[in-house]
């Protein structure tokens, strides 16, 4: 089976630099240095990006659930989306990619990351080759059974590009150039291990999903307190004990009041507010890079 590689933009309709940036990509071939590798592009959730928004009526980044490709609701426009992509693109489908690279921005001032989903060996190989090139941090969300059905885990490698700080439905110049940067280095290193040309670190850097933690409320369940001011835009910064997390305009603060010094991800992200989530915690750990997981991308590739 040829190497194929899905490129995804606009999975979310709001979220316009990766779409804009491949559509300007249909118009010049050469825009974009694909390293020889042979690509798929796709506009995640075409509908939601014509009406300017996320979705139309569930999150399509949510929606690709094993129940959901059994029996989904021929009503809700993004599960039949899962569905058709998988049908079209999955491993075996029509035109099948081994790989897939969701591209997202973010409110939240993340600056350019990798997101990985559980810990498949070939994912993990893909986002340390990226990690040792650009130095991009990786954070591992796992364990979050209310976030699940995500697009990248429905392919046998797949991994999420975030970059932020951008509001939806704005185009940002800084925004393209890393999403062009970081597309072309993940091209790139994806034909080096197709030539078998390795250069893998020895570590990497994880930021390891703990939880996630809501604003407070009150009684009726209403938000009642804002991101402080000293954690907004304080992403990937470790908290202490006592940290201001929220405050309150009665003037109460709310403090982190854990002993271990978790990190947050993802702090006051718009489109997290209807999930319950105003940022979510991560535990930054040092891991060995494993030669099994190495091998598993070269299979996949090769």
């Amino acid at each position: 089976m040829q190497l194929q590689v899905l490129l995804v933009a606009g999975t979310h309709g709001n979220e316009i630099n990766g779409i804009w940036l491949f559509e300007e990509w249909e118009k010049s071939f050469f825009l974009i240095n694909t390293h020889g590798i042979k690509t798929c592009k796709v506009i995640g959730n075409p509908q939601a990006k014509n009406a300017g928004k996320r979705y139309l009526h569930s999150d399509l980044n949510r929606s690709f659930r094993e129940e959901s490709f059994v029996s989904f609701e021929a009503s809700n426009f993004e599960e039949i989306r899962a569905n058709e992509l998988v049908k079209l693109y999955g491993i075996s489908g029509e035109n099948p990619c081994q790989i897939a690279l969701d591209f997202h921005t973010t409110t939240a001032s993340m600056g350019s990351c990798l997101v990985v989903y559980g810990r498949r060996g070939a994912d993990l190989a893909l986002a340390a080759l990226i990690q040792h090139k650009l130095g991009l941090p990786i954070y591992l969300h796992e364990s979050d059974k209310k976030q699940t059905g995500f697009l990248v885990e429905s392919w046998p490698c797949g991994l999420v590009v975030e970059i932020g700080p951008v509001g939806q439905g704005l185009l940002n110049s800084k925004i393209i150039s890393q999403t062009k940067l970081i597309l072309e280095n993940l091209l790139e290193q994806i034909q080096q291990v197709k030539h078998l040309n390795l250069s893998f670190p020895e570590k990497l850097i994880i930021h390891r999903h703990i939880k996630s933690i809501d604003f407070p409320r009150d009684e009726a369940g209403h938000i009642d307190g804002y991101v402080h001011s000293l954690r907004q835009s304080k992403d990937w910064q470790p908290l202490k004990k006592n940290d201001e997390l929220f405050y309150k305009l009665n003037g109460e603060t709310i403090k982190f009041e854990e002993d271990e010094n978790y990190i947050p991800v993802f702090i006051n992200e718009a489109a997290y507010m209807e999930k319950n989530i105003a940022m979510s915690l991560t535990k930054r750990e040092l891991w060995d890079f494993q030669q099994a997981w190495e091998q598993s991308l070269i299979d996949l590739i090769n």
